[in-house]
């Protein structure tokens, strides 16, 4: 957890949010591990970074970060945000897609709203990377990637839901299908303090 140096004790109302992101539970495929915040955005913030990993091959990767003002943000209508980043390889053809943009943002969506994460003042945006290799490089295959960059404001203190959903879209980032129902996700064990 990190904090600004001039905050000597984080509020209550942070210190439960953080452990509630550290204590979600993800699919057995992620592997997250606790990072530096940021310092300058806001009062207090904490971060995780993960990786969508089946056979040693990452499929995903992504970054959640959790900011605090306790006097509250205009621009956020709230004391917290949640500030995510998803990025993943994708088919080639999909990056001509002109619906992958509105199909990615519906990934975080969908997941916030099957997680009842309760959420209002989203914000963000879909990128799509496509990159080919020439001269020495040419016998590289041709990639395509997809980066989504989203920021909500939680209505609600369980900070665990939206923590998961972004394990959620981070899973459906790295083209895993849906866990069937009643399945229930492992507790996470796997946060790794630096």
């Amino acid at each position: 957890m990190d904090a600004r140096r001039d905050a000597d004790v984080p509020p209550k109302a942070f210190s439960q949010a953080v452990s509630a992101l550290f204590a979600a539970r993800y699919r057995p495929e992620v592997v997250c591990e606790e990072v530096p915040a940021p310092q300058r955005v806001a009062p207090y913030s904490a971060a995780i970074t993960a990786d969508v990993v089946i056979d040693e091959a990452e499929l995903a990767t992504g970054r959640l970060v959790l900011l605090h003002d306790p006097d509250g943000h205009e621009a956020w209508q709230g004391t917290f945000r949640c500030v995510a980043y998803v990025r993943a390889e994708i088919d080639a053809e999909m990056v001509t897609d002109p619906l992958l943009g509105t199909v990615a943002w519906g990934w975080l969506t969908e997941a916030l709203d099957a997680e009842g994460a309760s959420y209002h003042a989203p914000s963000g945006t879909v990128t799509r990377v496509a990159s080919e290799s020439f001269g020495g490089m040419s016998d590289e295959p041709a990639r395509a990637e997809i980066e989504l960059r989203a920021s909500w404001t939680p209505v609600d203190d369980e900070i665990g839901a939206h923590a998961q959903a972004w394990g959620t879209l981070l899973c459906t980032a790295a083209g895993l299908p849906p866990m069937p129902p009643g399945v229930v996700a492992i507790p996470h064990r796997r946060v790794r303090s630096r």
